[in-house]
């Protein structure tokens, strides 16, 4: 552990990484002994941060909510901005930043005093964000699941499946994972016992069961893989194939989605396989590509391609 200055700050974030710490796990985490975990937690309460006592067999400590913004190098106004900031990439799914806007929400809204809280709701409710494609899903709702997992808590939720079916869900939360611009819980399933994935805005009626869990190992270390391979491994209702007028090195290089494949036809075109339970979600697919194609199925796909069409060509008039 570092002297001084590094010392406090190896304290603080480990503080910041998990809700409760025993005295001894900090100590042992850190290779110092018990006594010097005192002194530091000591001066980080000098300091201002709000480092709570927990009673209990083994004793040790929490970092609260204060009652004004501890001494980080922002003042209110760069916290209320950072905060909004990052709800609206969770929120809107701007690609690559997604998960890491997850855990730096969590952290910074474990510590943000209530009076902040209240204006950032106020500036969210009132800013007007670009429409983004697919299912959203609220920020309170994915930094409530992130922090379960990272405390290790079960969570209960009323799921919808793809084919409707509603049920009540107990799990044990593992991972979030974005693909596609869609949010994923990986998690164990306490009823079927078993490893499940849950698309998020599926979710409603979120609550902490009450009950921690020691932490199990996922199947594939790599969550991401382990979600994609699940994805392409469920039937969607709709298989689309389409020819695009376009080189498949240039498709490759454009957004596509999980699960999306692209095969070469020739030099100037290939074939786009995609699949969903939404026709409406896959003609949105095919048109952000911003290529001409060709819907060979299914059939009902073009018919909604044509109402997209529609609307966007009267929205326009109207402008």
């Amino acid at each position: 552990m570092a002297n001084g200055a590094g010392r406090l700050l190896d304290l603080l974030s480990l503080l910041q990484a998990r809700r409760d710490w025993p005295g001894s796990t900090l100590a042992e985490r850190l290779g110092v002994t018990e006594r010097t975990i005192r002194r530091g937690v000591g001066r980080l309460r000098e300091l201002g941060y709000p480092v709570e006592s927990v009673s209990g067999p083994a004793g040790g400590y929490r970092l609260a909510a204060g009652t004004a913004m501890p001494p980080l190098l922002l003042d209110d106004d760069e916290a209320v901005a950072i905060a909004v900031g990052l709800r609206t990439a969770a929120g809107a799914s701007v690609t690559g930043i997604e998960e890491t806007s997850v855990r730096a929400l969590v952290k910074l809204e474990q510590v943000l005093p209530s009076h902040l809280r209240r204006r950032v709701n106020a500036l969210q409710t009132a800013t007007v964000t670009p429409f983004a494609s697919g299912p959203t899903v609220a920020p309170e709702t994915l930094t409530a699941i992130a922090g379960a997992s990272r405390d290790r808590e079960r969570l209960r939720f009323d799921y919808r499946g793809r084919d409707a079916t509603e049920s009540r869900r107990c799990v044990e939360p593992h991972t979030l994972v974005n693909l596609g611009r869609r949010w994923y819980l990986v998690a164990w399933d306490c009823d079927r016992e078993d490893w499940r994935t849950f698309r998020v805005d599926r979710l409603e009626r979120l609550s902490a069961a009450g009950t921690r869990f020691s932490p199990r190992e996922l199947p594939d270390p790599d969550a991401a893989a382990y979600v994609a391979a699940n994805l392409s491994g469920a039937p969607s209702r709709y298989q689309a194939r389409v020819t695009l007028h376009a080189s498949a090195r240039d498709v490759a290089q454009r957004s596509l989605f999980a699960g999306a494949t692209v095969e070469a036809i020739d030099e100037r075109t290939c074939e786009l396989r995609t699949s969903d339970d939404s026709l409406d979600w896959l003609a949105l697919r095919v048109a952000i590509l911003g290529v001409d194609f060709e819907v060979h199925e299914p059939p009902e796909l073009v018919a909604h391609l044509q109402e997209l069409a529609q609307r966007i060509t009267q929205g326009c008039a109207a402008a």
